[in-house]
């Protein structure tokens, strides 16, 4: 069993993924601030926590400078908080994933990275695949860049083992709901549950390549059992592109009395986002990703049943 570090593990992807790797017996330590991670989250019988920003590189060092692995998740997220504090988003974003790196360089673990597909941006060629030009159009999406990057040069110049995933809308269990800058499924799941209206930022035309987490734990876990590495990133998605007014005829099967409210388009949203799954595929052959609806229920089910669990956290206001 392997010595195992997750940088914002105390969040909805990182315990997911901590959890996980508990069930299969490795060593676990921790690392978040809780800024916007939960304490709840964190089990002191499958993990050793350490409540640290990843900006602090000495404290880091100490925590997680003896891992093999670091899955490196945290990260200071949303696109509009990134418009309204970019200095911050980049400290955490950039800075922070230079100071795993650095960790890493000393130590010869293997990284696994969570990047974004917001580092596309201007780009609207649809699928995307990892051979495009990138165009962040806000802070968030640039300092996710400059984190890639960064990993890229140590995985280079220092020979440190790294895997660069996209993220692409991952939603499920633990996905806070009820904050300013909560992602937009359980947001919306969490308003049916009360019996509020969603609000939809544009015309819901706009589609996504949601992605189910227990699909991205499966290919975090696989990129550490066969130490799957490669030289530049890989997005997670599989192809999916659901739009947002499909989504919310899917969801009045569980709430038959939705209300939608259209309201004007946010600044910086992306219109369209597809993945063209060929690389992830070739380098996870192993994964098999749940079907999107199925996946809906599921989280659904689970908000229903335990989603006073990740309610009333950090606010995330700035």
């Amino acid at each position: 069993m392997a010595h195992v570090a997750v940088t914002g593990g105390a969040g909805f992807i990182g315990s997911n993924l901590v959890a996980a790797l508990a069930k299969r017996g490795h060593s676990i330590v921790v690392v978040d601030d809780l800024s916007t991670g939960l304490a709840s989250n964190v089990n002191p019988a499958i993990s050793e926590f350490h409540e640290i920003s990843i900006v602090d590189r000495h404290a880091l060092s100490k925590a997680i400078g003896s891992a093999e692995v670091i899955f490196h998740l945290g990260a200071r997220g949303s696109v509009p908080r990134s418009i309204k504090n970019p200095v911050a988003t980049h400290d955490v974003n950039a800075t922070g994933t230079l100071n795993v790196l650095e960790v890493a360089r000393q130590s010869g673990a293997h990284v696994v990275y969570s990047s974004s597909s917001s580092v596309y941006g201007r780009n609207g060629v649809l699928p995307k695949d990892e051979t495009m030009w990138l165009g962040p159009m806000t802070p968030y999406a640039a300092s996710k860049l400059a984190a890639e990057g960064y990993v890229q040069a140590y995985g280079s110049a220092y020979n440190v083992p790294t895997t660069l995933l996209r993220f692409f809308n991952v939603f499920g269990p633990r996905q806070r709901p009820d904050h300013e800058y909560a992602a937009v499924l359980p947001k919306w799941i969490w308003k049916a549950m009360q019996g509020e209206p969603i609000e939809v930022y544009g015309d819901g035309s706009q589609s996504r390549d949601f992605t189910y987490v227990q699909t991205v734990i499966d290919v975090c876990l696989d990129a550490m059992d066969h130490r799957v590495t490669h030289d530049g990133a890989i997005n997670l998605a599989y192809g999916n592109r659901i739009t947002l007014n499909d989504t919310i005829a899917m969801l009045k099967k569980h709430f038959p009395n939705l209300q939608v409210k259209y309201v004007p388009i946010r600044p910086g949203d992306v219109k369209e986002s597809q993945n063209s799954p060929g690389l992830l595929k070739k380098l996870f052959p192993n994964v098999t990703p749940k079907e999107f609806e199925s996946a809906l229920s599921e989280t659904v089910q689970w908000l229903k049943a335990d989603g006073q669990s990740v309610a009333n956290g950090p606010s995330s206001i700035d």
